[in-house]
C-alpha cells in the first residue's frame, strides 16, 4: 500500500511513517519543518520504501502526482502547540486552513480518490461544560480576540472543508478529533506538558504548572493513536464522520505531576505560574477535556495498549539515555 503523510516530520506524523514502514508500506511525506524536525525521520532515511520532500504544502509542485499514486492519505500538516499558535497566528491560517483547502481541492480533482484521515482536534469543542465530549455535541467557538481562538477556528474550518469535499466531490475522508496525544519524539518547547514535566523531573527541577493545575486532560500514547487511525481507515462506516481518538481516563495536571514524580523516583516541587506569566497574555484555560470514545469502539476493535504510567516510564527511560 502507498501511504502519503503531510507533516510526516512532526510528532504524530513521524510515528505514522514508522508504523506503516514497519507494515511494509511505501511511505511518501512532505513537511516544511516549521514544527517538525529531520531528527524525527533520521532512522527512516535509508529505507528504500521511504520518500521525503522538504516543501510547503501550499506550493509543493508534486502534490497532484503524489495524490494520484496514493492509496491512503494522512493529513497532519498543521501549526500546533500553544506557544506557536499564540506567537504566529498567520501561520495557523496559512498551514491549517489554506493548505488544507489546497489538499482537498486537489484530491477532489484527482482521478483516484484515496481515503483521507484528517487530523482534527479536541479544540473544536472549545470550553464545553459537557463531559465526556461527544461527536454530536455543539462546537463552542471562543471570541476571535482569545489567544487560542485562531487555532480552534482553523480546525473547525478544516472539518468543514473535509466534509464539503466528502459531500460534493465524494472524497472519502475521516475526521479524527485527537485528544492530548503524548509519547516519544514529542517536544515541550511549544507548551506540551508531559515532555516538559519529564525533562524537569529528570533534571531535578521544579515542575512549572500553568494556572492552578486543577484543569484535567485525557492523555493517549501516540503508539495507540496510530493503531486507532489505521483501524478507522479500514472501516468503510468511518467515512464522512468525525470521530474522537484518545483515552477517556482523565487526570488533573497536579495529578500528572505526582505520577511523573513517582515514575522518576524523585520528589520535585511545583512552581505555579499565571497564564500571563507563562504565555505573555491572559486567557481562560479549558477546565476539562475528556472524550466519549463509544463511536471509536463501535467502529473498530481498538483497545489501548499503553497506560499513562507506562508511557511516562518509557519517556523517562528514553530521556535518561
Amino acid at each position: 500500500m502507498r501511504i502519503f503523510i503531510t507533516g510526516g516530520c512532526g510528532f504524530i506524523g513521524s510515528h505514522l511513517v514508522e508504523y506503516h514502514l514497519n507494515k511494509g508500506d511505501e511511505v511518501y511525506t512532505v513537511d516544511n519543518l516549521s514544527t517538525g524536525t529531520l531528527q524525527n525521520i533520521e532512522s527512516f532515511k535509508d529505507n528504500p520504501l521511504f520518500h521525503f520532500d522538504e516543501a510547503d504544502l501550499l506550493s509543493w509542485p508534486d502534490l497532484e502526482n503524489t495524490i494520484n499514486s496514493a492509496d491512503r492519505i494522512y493529513h497532519f500538516a498543521a501549526v500546533v502547540g500553544i506557544f506557536k499558535v499564540i506567537s504566529d497566528p498567520l501561520s495557523v491560517i496559512n498551514t491549517n486552513i489554506a493548505a488544507t483547502e489546497r489538499l482537498f481541492r486537489t484530491i477532489a480533482k484527482s482521478r483516484a480518490k484515496p481515503i483521507v484521515i484528517h487530523a482534527s482536534s479536541s479544540s473544536v469543542y472549545g470550553n464545553s461544560p459537557k463531559s465526556p465530549l461527544n461527536e454530536n455535541d455543539e462546537l463552542i467557538v471562543k471570541p476571535p480576540n482569545h489567544p487560542l481562538a485562531t487555532y480552534a477556528i482553523s480546525k473547525i474550518a478544516d472539518e468543514s472543508i473535509a466534509l464539503a469535499s466528502f459531500r460534493a466531490a465524494k472524497v472519502p475522508v475521516i475526521m479524527a478529533r485527537l485528544f492530548n496525544t503524548i509519547g516519544p519524539r514529542q517536544t515541550g518547547r511549544y507548551g506540551m506538558v508531559v515532555p516538559r514535566f519529564v525533562q524537569q523531573a529528570c533534571q531535578h527541577e521544579a515542575f512549572t504548572i500553568f494556572g492552578k493545575g486543577t484543569q484535567t486532560r485525557s492523555f493517549c500514547d501516540v503508539r495507540d493513536v496510530v493503531v486507532a487511525l489505521d483501524l478507522l481507515a479500514q472501516e468503510p462506516a468511518s467515512v464522512g464522520q468525525a470521530i474522537n481518538v484518545g483515552n477517556n481516563k482523565e487526570i488533573s495536571i497536579n495529578e500528572l505531576a505526582e505520577i511523573v514524580c513517582k515514575c522518576a523516583g524523585y520528589s520535585n516541587p511545583s512552581h505555579y505560574m499565571t497564564y500571563q506569566e507563562a504565555y505573555g497574555t491572559e486567557f481562560t484555560d479549558i477546565a476539562q477535556r475528556r472524550p466519549d470514545l463509544d463511536k471509536l469502539f463501535k467502529l473498530t476493535s481498538f483497545k489501548h495498549q499503553w497506560t499513562l504510567e507506562n508511557t511516562i516510564k518509557d519517556l523517562i527511560s528514553r530521556y535518561k539515555k
